[in-house]
């Protein structure tokens, strides 16, 4: 009887995988990070399979600088191959994911000089900044854009339905069901 050769063990052993996609029809891969069932509803915690990258573009004047994160799928589509390229320089691929664009490679080592730290400005939440590696940057008619990746995990949290589909929670859902998931990966680490 055949059987496949098992994959590679390394640090990154997950359970499984699942993949989240979003409503114009693209897809995520995703390792399942915890598992949860509340009131007999099982929730997921999710951790993209690859690397999680966001684009910005560089505004103002030499002066006062602002890096404005691009949102625009239009700029998005239009940069995306200039991006793609620059990028594959690194043996990096940008994928045009589901919720964020990721990339697949192996990420260069982090260097303090290549850090940014982007203060985010909520007045609901009081959030800490957040630490993003330069990985590259390129001008595209005129207007420079830079390639970051965050060092913090991206995490999606989603419920799965009865169909065996993963659905992420709206926000108002993640804060019902947040109180019980930290208490769960609390008590896991015990």
């Amino acid at each position: 009887m055949f059987s496949p050769p098992f994959p590679e063990e390394n640090d990154n052993a997950h359970a499984g995988s699942i993949t989240l996609t979003d409503e114009k029809g693209r897809s995520l891969e995703c390792y399942v990070e915890h598992s949860l069932e509340v009131d007999g509803q099982e929730y997921v915690l999710l951790l993209p399979v690859d690397s999680p990258v966001e684009i910005f573009s560089w505004e103002g004047d030499d002066e006062e600088e602002e890096a404005v994160l691009v949102e625009d799928d239009n700029i998005i589509e239009q940069i995306f191959a200039t991006a793609q390229a620059v990028l594959s320089e690194q043996n990096l691929i940008l994928k045009n994911t589901a919720y964020a664009l990721t990339v697949a490679g192996d990420l260069p080592p982090v260097e303090e000089s290549e850090l940014f730290t982007l203060e985010i400005e909520d007045e609901e939440a009081d959030l800490d900044p957040e630490q993003l590696q330069l990985l590259a940057s390129f001008y595209d008619e005129d207007q420079e854009y830079a390639i970051y990746t965050p060092l913090d995990p991206l995490l999606f949290f989603a419920r799965i339905t009865k169909t065996g589909e993963p659905e992420l929670l709206s926000p108002e859902e993640f804060r019902k069901v947040q109180p019980l998931l930290e208490e769960h990966l609390f008590n896991e680490v015990e």
